[in-house]
C-alpha cells in the first residue's frame, strides 16, 4: 500500500533531474553561442565561401569555392573532392563572384503563390 508515495517521490526525483540537466544544457549552449561567436567559431570573417552548387548525378556536384586568390571549381563525389578548374581573371572573378545565387524564386515565393492561386480558385479549406 505504499507504492503510491514511492511512486510519486521517485517521478519528483526524476522531474528534477532531468530539470537540472536540461538547465545546465541550455546554460553550456548559451555561453558557447556567446563567446565562441567573439572567438572566431559562428561570426569570424570566412576565407572560402561556396558561391553556388550544382549536382549533376546521384552523389555528384560541380561547386563553385571562392579562395582569397581565386576561385575553384569543384567536382564533388561521395568519395572525393577535384579540382577541375581554377578561375583567376579578374574580370571573371568579379562577375563570379557578384554571384548571390537569389536569381531564382524562393522555395517560400513558390508556396505562397500556389496558396494564394489555390484560394482565387475556391478551394479554401
Amino acid at each position: 500500500m505504499n507504492a503510491a508515495p514511492e511512486l510519486v517521490s521517485s517521478a519528483l526525483k526524476m522531474i528534477a533531474a532531468l530539470a537540472i540537466v536540461l538547465g545546465g544544457m541550455f546554460v553550456v549552449v548559451h555561453f558557447a553561442r556567446r563567446y565562441l561567436g567573439r572567438a572566431g567559431g559562428v561570426n569570424a570573417q570566412r576565407l572560402m565561401r561556396v558561391i553556388a552548387s550544382q549536382a549533376i548525378g546521384v552523389k555528384k556536384a560541380v561547386t563553385l569555392v571562392d579562395v582569397p586568390d581565386a576561385v575553384l571549381v569543384l567536382g564533388v563525389s561521395g568519395d572525393r573532392i577535384q579540382l577541375l578548374a581554377r578561375i583567376e581573371d579578374p574580370e571573371t572573378l568579379n562577375r563570379v563572384r557578384a554571384y548571390d545565387g537569389t536569381a531564382g524564386v524562393s522555395f517560400h515565393d513558390q508556396l505562397a503563390r500556389l496558396v494564394s492561386r489555390r484560394k482565387a480558385d475556391g478551394h479554401e479549406d
